[in-house]
């Protein structure tokens, strides 16, 4: 498999690109619009690729982002829609508005694209919604654990920063829970190890 194809941008032609990779030719199957937003010829490029292998053919398709591949991938799926068919799709309606579409059951918006009927928007919607729903809802799930994992990180770095401090002033002969009881009056998310250790001796010392 083929997870991404990176080299000099040889040639752009009508659907189909050619990239050369150590005196090799790529050539790799993208929509028009896709096409438009790689660089200049002869400009190194990074296209993500969807390696297709069949008993009568071996195509490369080729897209700008995850996100249209992976959407391409879904479009594929579903029963009646080849590649170039997905490819076509996704040049008149980029992978966001196509999951809006499919989402929010916007026939109208689907019939707007070139080959698509009522009754393959219908079918598209039908196979479509719940998978999509379920790679938000995956996507949603990380993210939120991103950030538990950041505010995770943020209160131990904060207990660390504390615990320190308190080390330090024990060591200059003060006990724990007077350290503790200063700490109270401060703002101890705020302030950095030393910090703590300054603004505690300062209270500790009156």
């Amino acid at each position: 498999m083929l997870a991404y194809v990176k080299g000099k941008l040889e040639m752009k032609m009508t659907g189909y690109i050619i990239i050369d990779i150590n005196g090799l030719g790529y050539k790799i199957f993208m929509s028009d619009t896709g096409i438009d937003k790689l660089g200049n010829i002869g400009d190194i490029v990074k296209v993500h690729t969807y390696y297709k292998v069949r008993e009568d053919d071996i195509s490369i398709f080729g897209f700008n982002t995850l996100e249209e591949l992976r959407m391409f991938e879904l479009l594929i799926s579903v029963s009646g829609v080849g590649a170039k068919t997905a490819l076509a799709m996704l040049a008149v309606c980029d992978s966001t508005e196509f999951a809006l579409a499919i989402i929010s059951e916007d026939i109208k918006t689907l019939t707007q694209i070139p080959g698509i009927g009522a009754k393959s928007a219908q079918r598209i919607i039908l196979e479509l919604k719940d998978k999509i729903k379920k790679e938000q809802q995956i996507e949603e799930l990380t993210k939120a654990s991103s950030e538990a994992k950041t505010k995770i990180e943020q209160k131990i770095e904060k207990e660390e920063k504390v615990e320190e401090a308190i080390a330090a002033l024990q060591v200059l002969g003060y006990n724990k829970k007077e350290i503790e009881k200063a700490f109270e009056k401060l703002a101890k998310d705020e302030m950095s190890t030393e910090e703590l250790i300054r603004k505690g001796l300062n209270i500790l010392s009156l």
